[in-house]
């Protein structure tokens, strides 16, 4: 197996209140992206979309740990990392579907983003409904409001 060696370039930083701890009710709370300004040309025609897809890199995750009790509940069966949505990974990338609440020339207020103060962001995408799956199935431990 040959490992390759990837260089990501950071588009800008998360500003929250999330200094120790993501609140429980984040979906509810908003959160700025301050996108660094030699990117942004690339935030052009953003606001037309109700909601983003934020790609942020987790610096402060462990990235030695591959097994985890999903949300951290130890009556949840030990799982592989990339069976979950631990933040703890080999590359800590998170992707999270927000609401776009408004655009302020580089700075983005999200609804929904589940990342700490001053977290790396490494990309955006516009979310759309083209890869949406139906009667997707999941493990008993996953609480999902759809089910």
């Amino acid at each position: 197996m040959v490992e390759e060696e990837m260089r990501l370039i950071e588009i800008g930083r998360v500003k929250n209140t999330f200094d120790e701890q993501v609140a429980d009710d984040y979906k509810e709370k908003t959160s700025e992206i301050h996108i660094h300004e030699q990117y942004s040309e690339a935030l052009l025609g953003i606001e037309e979309h109700s909601h983003i897809v934020v790609l942020c890199w987790f610096n402060r995750s462990d990235r030695d740990i591959l097994r985890v009790h999903p949300m951290r509940d130890p009556d949840n069966p030990l799982t592989g990392v990339f069976a979950t949505r631990s933040p703890v990974r080999p590359n800590p990338v998170s992707i999270t579907v927000c609401r776009l609440v408004e655009r302020r020339d580089d700075i983005l207020v999200v609804e929904g983003l589940d990342a700490y103060n001053d977290t790396p962001v490494i990309d955006l995408k516009s979310y759309t409904t083209k890869y949406e799956v139906d009667s997707p199935e999941f493990p008993k431990w996953i609480r999902d409001k759809r089910r």
